[in-house]
């Protein structure tokens, strides 16, 4: 049997303890009423984690304002009293069930494929997004060329986020994850090729990850400092797979230095496979030098690096022999788990009692009613 006693160690993000490292990563779903009220549905989804011993539960992505945020239709938002009072009924029993819950907050910005209140899309700049809309989300065909926000618009953006973000401290929630990954809008600002700005949100890395900064000071500012409060960051995105930061690990320091200096408790970075180097050498380097491995720190150390705050690692890490030894190396402080906690709702009490684990499969995680999957989007 594996020694995985330090994945159940207590751990503190901000001002609260959870009961061990575990979480469960945020799945975009589209299980939400058309109006984005949550669901008894996912009441009940969300619970069946925290009774399965997980000590963190991340939501799926919440849309911020009655604009141009909502990505998907049927994703839930957080914008009036009736949503709110329906996710307080999902926070409510995920407590009762003795877990954790942070709410993570999105815009959808150029990638969206659904939304009850614009046919438009705004990104940083009028790039059209690399890739086709995913079918798994009733989306088809390729991505519009978004319209280039204004100031104005990006002032909105941020204003989303603080509001969204009170109403999840009101709704009961423990914290909120900013989203800053995947290739959503604040991702979008972050990526070279999609921000073609000329204004100080364009250009050189300090100006690209300007707004991912000013989002996590302003939602600080308005929740106060006893409220838990991070980001999610990534380099691949779900229209672009394999994406690697350019500038690589002179890139990493710039964001998670800014990053770990905008008044965040935590940075959450998901990798495809999370102990992998950030930015791995190419084979005819390795083999020029016998002394180099495929070379480097992975993404989750870089932000622990340089961030100098909490670190949650997130890719493929349903091994918990992974788990443990990246938790182990100090290069974070806890993981999350997607298709691994979807295939066992109970993975941290099997992996305490010793037990075998389910390995994903995709036809298990339809959802009955509308065949929808569940994904780390």
């Amino acid at each position: 049997m594996t020694n995985t006693k330090s994945l159940f160690e207590t751990v503190t993000l901000g001002n609260i303890t959870l009961d061990n490292r575990i979480g469960v990563a945020p799945m975009a779903r589209i299980s939400a009423s058309f109006e984005g009220v949550a669901t008894e549905q996912m009441v009940s989804y969300y619970t069946s984690f925290a009774r399965g011993g997980f000590g963190l539960i991340i939501t799926e992505g919440m849309y911020t304002d009655d604009k141009y945020s909502q990505g998907y239709f049927n994703k839930p938002g957080l914008l009036d009293g009736e949503q709110t009072q329906a996710w307080k009924k999902v926070v409510d029993s995920v407590h009762q069930a003795g877990a954790k819950m942070f709410a993570q907050i999105m815009h959808a910005g150029a990638l969206s494929q659904g939304n009850r209140f614009v046919q438009e899309t705004i990104g940083p700049s009028a790039v059209q997004p690399k890739g086709k809309q995913m079918e798994a989300y009733i989306g088809k065909g390729l991505y519009p060329t978004p319209r280039e926000a204004t100031k104005e618009e990006i002032t909105e953006v941020i204003n989303g986020f603080v509001n969204t973000a009170k109403r999840a401290k009101a709704a009961g929630f423990d914290g909120v994850e900013i989203h800053g990954a995947n290739g959503y809008i604040l991702d979008q600002f972050l990526t070279d090729y999609t921000n073609k700005r000329t204004d100080e949100y364009g250009g050189s890395t300090e100006n690209r990850v300007r707004l991912l900064v000013e989002v996590s000071k302003a939602v600080r500012e308005a929740v106060g400092q006893d409220f838990t409060i991070g980001i999610r960051i990534s380099q691949g995105k779900v229209n672009d797979y394999n994406h690697k930061w350019e500038g690589k690990e002179k890139d990493a320091e710039i964001i998670f230095g800014q990053l770990g200096r905008a008044g965040l408790d935590f940075i959450h970075v998901t990798e495809y496979e999370a102990w992998q180097p950030a930015f791995p050498m190419d084979k005819s380097t390795i083999a020029a030098n016998s002394a180099l491995d495929n070379g480097g720190a992975s993404l989750a150390a870089l932000a622990k690096k340089y961030g100098g705050i909490s670190v949650i690692a997130n890719g493929h890490l349903e091994d918990p022999v992974k788990a443990r030894e990246i938790v182990e190396k100090g290069e974070a402080d806890l993981i999350t788990l997607g298709k691994g906690a979807l295939a066992n709702h109970d993975w941290v009490n099997r992996v305490k009692k010793g037990e075998p684990l389910v390995e994903f499969d995709s036809e298990k995680v339809l959802r009955p009613d509308a065949k929808i999957k569940d994904f780390e989007v």
